[in-house]
């Protein structure tokens, strides 16, 4: 059971660094964002969605 949480971290955390990679910042400032996303996934991915920059569709 313990795989199927690990499976939607790993599915959040690609969604989170794909919309970091579509923003507006800087490479610098994606790179930092993308590094606290991978090295610390859950904690990393509650981070961003509260503080983090969001791509710009539409």
């Amino acid at each position: 059971m313990s795989y199927i949480f690990g499976i939607i971290i790993f599915v959040l955390d690609v969604w989170a660094i794909a919309s970091i990679i579509n923003t507006n910042e800087t490479m610098t400032t994606k790179l930092v964002w993308i590094a606290l996303v991978a090295i610390l996934p859950v904690l990393g991915f509650i981070i961003w969605w509260f503080a983090g920059p969001k791509a710009n569709y539409g």
